[in-house]
């Protein structure tokens, strides 16, 4: 009772990405959504009703970033000029998955950085605030002249596999070398060993020939990245360690982008589980016997309440005692 009457003047709309997390967040915060109807045209076309009052308050709208990218996208960008045009106090784009994130940079001639381009869109459109999760890049905070509140899901992640009981014995290992920061992050939360398959582009991995840098032998393993996309390179993974005598191999990761042959690349490998977030909905015909899906809605949930009520974020930082 107390948290409802708390949060109770938050206006936290969904869009049609991700109605399953909106609706836990909601459920953390003690409120309701708010009523808006989005439609689409038969040419594709999106309109937006919203359906109360907006006139002064500080507004939330859930969205990812995630397939269908760009109708998710513009739906973002009509709800928020619609909130615009309606004299909302502040609106807060939270994007749990911030789609576009590895265009970064450009890594070839005449290559665009679509993910600046975005970060100027969600601007222009009226945004005061971003709160999202586990950026592929951190450096896309910079992108943005508003504040951004990048969130982590990884101290969830090290708490589930602490509940567990496998950390005991267990290393990190990084999927390639990009992903090395991340695996260095977890092994520091479960006070483990890292490891790294020695994989150094985008081509599939020669199993037979492949080589793993640190000890995985005998041992439980933890293979982490920021999203399995095709599945590809963490298949490739398993499959490395099984052959270079790991005992039980785990999947981790926040983002379940899962294009392709993701799913079968995945129910097909070593892994004994493939743990991700609900940062994006995983739909009926994508889920699969190995999989678990942890919830991030108490993360950004207490994210919100506290920017809501102008107070510091930094306790969603510091959540070790919680591992």
């Amino acid at each position: 009772m107390e948290k409802m009457q708390e949060n109770a003047n938050i206006k936290l709309f969904a869009l049609n990405s991700n109605q399953a997390l909106a609706q836990k967040i909601a459920d953390e915060l003690g409120i309701k959504l708010c009523d808006a109807s989005v439609k689409h045209f038969s040419d594709g076309e999106i309109q937006i009703n919203i359906n109360e009052s907006v006139r002064g308050d500080d507004v939330f709208i859930v969205q990812s970033v995630a397939d269908p990218v760009n109708e998710n996208f513009m739906e973002l960008m009509v709800m928020m000029d619609a909130l615009r045009r309606s004299s909302a106090g502040s609106i807060n784009a939270v994007i749990p998955y911030y789609g576009y994130a590895r265009a970064d940079r450009k890594a070839r001639s005449r290559e665009p950085i679509t993910a600046k381009m975005i970060a100027n869109f969600i601007t222009l459109a009226g945004a005061d605030r971003v709160v999202t999760m586990d950026l592929h890049a951190g450096q896309l905070q910079g992108f943005f002249n508003i504040p951004v509140d990048h969130l982590l899901a990884i101290y969830e992640q090290a708490a589930y596999f602490k509940q567990k009981g496998i950390c005991e014995d267990v290393v990190v290992v990084a999927p390639d070398h990009n992903s090395v920061k991340g695996a260095r992050n977890l092994a520091d939360l479960l006070k483990a060993p890292i490891a790294i398959v020695d994989k150094r582009d985008d081509a599939r991995l020669d199993i037979e020939n492949s080589s793993i840098i640190g000890d995985v032998s005998g041992h439980n393993c933890i293979v982490f990245d920021d999203m399995i996309d095709t599945g590809g390179k963490m298949a490739d993974a398993a499959a490395a360690l099984d052959k270079a005598g790991a005992r039980e191999i785990y999947a981790c990761a926040t983002h379940p982008v899962f294009s392709g042959s993701a799913v079968e690349e995945l129910e097909e490998s070593p892994y004994k589980e493939v743990v991700v977030t609900d940062t994006i909905a995983i739909p009926e015909n994508k889920q699969f016997s190995k999989l678990k899906v942890l919830s991030i809605a108490p993360i950004f949930a207490k994210a919100i309440s506290l920017i809501y009520h102008n107070r510091s974020v930094d306790s969603l930082f510091n959540n070790n005692d919680n591992i």
